[in-house]
């Protein structure tokens, strides 16, 4: 994620911004370009930092505050590119589901842009049967703490969220009573998505074998995985080859845990580097070894260099979360097994993203092992 500013005032912007709190313009923000656009307000007109007029105008879903995205003026849709991929928006006339249903359209853009600027097309389900959709939804049943009547998860390109989880109280009970170390909107859209990413470039495509050879055979019957996987607890030593305690339920869930572990690592490791933050070597570290500094781009890094430089900060700022007394972050474990299949996904994506061919960089694998047993770094450990 990049550090952005005001195009008129040069005041630091978070991503969900939409109005400048420093010279209080109204802005949008232009995905493709990512950057923002101030509006002009004595003539109306909207411009980037240069002063040049852009032809564009703000997303139709501006108009409930839920949206901070432009359109191109000749652009038939009205919706903004993450937008349009909405097929059910929540109940507004109910009390405080306005609210809600921001914190979850701030979420989705923030992982929406990610996958973008991984160069992963996404196709919305007017442009292809199979392409990407949301349904959130109100659910009378889980808001009074009983079970829910919509379950947040992906079935055919359609990615349903319970906007119980956009309630910070509500998601803590269930992260608390689901024993999760970790969960946020963020963290669903990205699992989500990594279900609807193994159904559109694994599921009929040439990286099935290599997939099931990694993450098992995802043909195990899956109702019996998920009886089994809440009535015992996971194998001693399941962390050395899942990133996470659900990831071992069956390699369809292994998968999508793994994917989301890619884009948090990805998108925060390009916000270090946006900052400008550097990190002394580890003690542990050989002579000679450099600061670690975020001097490439993340999105299309490999996974050597990605892990190499991932361990080291995620300790650091875990380390930064427990001074605020605060959970950790990063609450997980990359082991060398769990770093194989982040290169299976790295590879994966950048193959798709047209920046990798099977033949190039085939020892990736090992070189991203080699990092991870470099770093000697327990993630959030107690």
């Amino acid at each position: 994620m990049a550090a952005y500013t005001c195009p008129n005032c040069r005041q630091r912007l978070h991503f969900e911004s939409r109005v400048c709190p420093s010279c209080a313009h109204p802005l949008g923000f232009a995905p493709v370009a990512n950057r923002f656009l101030h509006l002009d307000v004595a003539d109306g007109a909207w411009q980037d930092a240069s002063g040049a007029a852009a032809m564009v105008q703000p997303c139709a879903n501006t108009r409930y505050g839920v949206c901070n995205w432009v359109v191109d003026r000749g652009d038939p849709q009205s919706m903004c590119l993450a937008c349009r991929h909405n097929r059910t928006i929540p109940d507004l006339g109910v009390p405080g589901v306005l609210e809600r249903w921001t914190r979850i359209e701030d979420a989705k853009r923030r992982v929406l842009h990610g996958l973008m600027r991984l160069g992963l097309k996404l196709e919305t389900k007017a442009q292809n049967i199979h392409g990407l959709a949301f349904d959130f939804l109100y659910d009378p049943s889980a808001e009074q703490g009983y079970a829910p009547r919509h379950f947040t998860g992906h079935e055919n390109g359609l990615i349903t969220l319970n906007l119980v989880e956009a309630d910070d109280a509500q998601r803590e009970r269930i992260r608390r009573q689901m024993g999760e170390p970790y969960r946020t909107l963020v963290g669903h859209f990205r699992h989500e998505i990594g279900h609807y990413v193994w159904s559109r470039l694994i599921e009929f495509g040439p990286d099935l074998i290599p997939f099931r050879a990694l993450f098992g055979d995802e043909r195990a019957d899956y109702q019996a995985a998920l009886q089994a996987h809440y009535t015992n607890p996971p194998r001693p030593g399941w962390e050395d080859h899942y990133v996470s305690a659900y990831a071992t339920m069956h390699p369809w869930e292994d998968f999508a845990e793994t994917f989301a572990h890619h884009s948090h690592i990805v998108d925060t490791l390009a916000t270090i580097g946006e900052f400008g933050t550097r990190l002394d070597p580890m003690p542990a570290a050989a002579p000679g070894t450099p600061d670690s500094v975020i001097d490439f781009d993340p999105y299309s890094a490999d996974t050597a260099t990605l892990t190499a430089h991932w361990i080291p900060f995620a300790f650091a700022i875990n380390e930064i979360n427990r001074s605020m007394g605060q959970p950790d972050l990063y609450p997980f474990r990359l082991s060398p097994g769990v770093v194989l299949k982040l290169d299976f996904v790295n590879r994966l994506v950048a193959f798709y993203a047209g920046r990798w061919a099977p033949g190039e960089a085939e020892a990736s694998d090992i070189r991203a092992l080699a990092a991870t047993l470099g770093q000697g770094v327990e993630l959030g450990a107690g």
